[in-house]
Formats: C-alpha cells, sequence, structure tokens
C-alpha cells in the first residue's frame, strides 16, 4: 500500500508558489523545507529548479514516509528528516533559502516562534525565508473564506489561526529576519519574503 499522501490545494497553488521561487530563490545551494507535509511540492519545486538541492523536512511520521515516496529517484533532493519548528534544534547545520508553505495557520504560535529563530541561525545575510499561506493585515479586510477557515482551524485546535502579517514581522525581525515583500496570491493568500540580514 502506497504511503503517497495527496494534498488537493498543491496543485492548485504550486504554480503561483514557483512564480514567486524562481524571482526569490538562489541559482544553486541548499532549500530547506519546513513542514513539507504531502511531499508534493518538494517533488514538483525539485524539479522546476534542478539547480537546487532540496531538503524536505516534516515533524510527522506519516508525511515523512509520503515524502519519500514523492521524491523517490530525485537526485536533487535529500532524503526527508524529522523536523519540529518549534524545537530549538534542528537536523540542519545551514540553508541557503527556507521555504515553509501553510504551516503558521495550522500549528501553535511557538511554531512560529520556532521557525524564525531557525532561520536566523540557518541563513546566512541576504538569504530567504519564504512563507505561502493565509494571513490577517492590519487595516485590510479579511475575505469572508479566510475568516470562516479561521473559525474552523479555532474550532480544531485553539491554538491554530490566521496569523497578522504585522506579528509575524515582529517575531522575524526579532531574529534579525526583515520583512522584504509581500506578494498577493491567489485565493486570498500570500507569500511573504524575508531576508536575513547583513
Amino acid at each position: 500500500m502506497s504511503a503517497r499522501r495527496h494534498a488537493p490545494a498543491t496543485e492548485r497553488n504550486r504554480e503561483p508558489i514557483a512564480a514567486v521561487l524562481g524571482e526569490e530563490l538562489p541559482d544553486r545551494g541548499l532549500v530547506l523545507e519546513v513542514a513539507s507535509g504531502s511531499g508534493e511540492h518538494a517533488a514538483f519545486f525539485a524539479e522546476r529548479f534542478p539547480d537546487l538541492t532540496w531538503q524536505p523536512s516534516d515533524p510527522d511520521d506519516d508525511a515523512l514516509a509520503s515524502i519519500a515516496e514523492w521524491c523517490a529517484g530525485m537526485a536533487n533532493v535529500l532524503p526527508p528528516i524529522a523536523l519540529d519548528a518549534a524545537e530549538a534544534d534542528w537536523p540542519v547545520a545551514a540553508a541557503d533559502a527556507i521555504l515553509c508553505v501553510n504551516m503558521v495557520h495550522i500549528s501553535p504560535w511557538k511554531a512560529t516562534l520556532g521557525l524564525m529563530a531557525g532561520a536566523g541561525q540557518l541563513l546566512a545575510p541576504g538569504a530567504p525565508l519564504i512563507l505561502y499561506g493565509p494571513y490577517r493585515q492590519r487595516g485590510v479586510p479579511t475575505a469572508e473564506s479566510n475568516e470562516a477557515f479561521d473559525v474552523s482551524l479555532n474550532t480544531r485546535n485553539p491554538a491554530w489561526g490566521l496569523r497578522h502579517v504585522e506579528e509575524v514581522s515582529a517575531a522575524a525581525a526579532a531574529r534579525g529576519l526583515l520583512l522584504d515583500r509581500i506578494v498577493t496570491m491567489p485565493a486570498n493568500n500570500l507569500s511573504l519574503v524575508f531576508r536575513r540580514e547583513s
């Protein structure tokens, strides 16, 4: 029986995310993907950017098995590693870029704080941390679909929910990561590009 998981949203958002990555990722180096989930993004992006080495990760054993199947045989994808963003010790020494898709709202706030701490340690000056997902922005009305999604998340777990860009940016700045760019994405999502201070 296959260990592969399938996330329907992946097929809808992978091309828009790839467009942002094409503008922000270095030409070569290691991209650490935090919370890789099913592994579909890792497989797609690794094929799209063959000169980059992809390091998928996730804290969930079933997700790691799914990632391994999706990425089997891909020369520029390293074996997936167990990584919990909320933990202080990450099993990676350095990265040339970090990508995190749809984790910040489906995890406790401490995972976002841990993500910023890890990125602050691993990234070299100028290197990007790229986040994707639904966010709130002060002074910008939140789409009704995102409001409903936030209620659903809170019902599933009170520690989950849509975060404010401003709060995420403040947590990043405390770790030496400055918000460089906000990209409006389809389906009321945003890509946030942070860069390590020099």
